[in-house]
């Protein structure tokens, strides 16, 4: 079943916070994208920080976007 990303919270560690459509909260750990392509200028913790829900996922300035598919699967659940 698909997941969308219903809220999400960007954190100084370059973590985000993200609950799903199905009520589950995940963290996920960005710090091993950030040398990869677009990713590179979410090194910017001011430009990381600004992450927001756009459709049913998390996207950033300049059309910067993540699969929830990608966060759902490596994220680790908050309890």
């Amino acid at each position: 079943m698909y997941k969308s990303v219903s809220s999400v919270e960007a954190r100084n560690d370059y973590s985000l916070i993200v609950k799903f459509s199905n009520n589950q909260v995940k963290r996920v750990d960005f710090t091993p994208y950030l040398d990869f392509g677009v990713f590179k200028q979410l090194k910017d913790l001011d430009k990381f920080k600004k992450a927001h829900i756009s459709f049913d996922t998390v996207e950033w300035e300049d059309g910067i976007d993540i699969d929830p598919e990608f966060l759902y699967e490596k994220g680790i659940i908050v309890p």
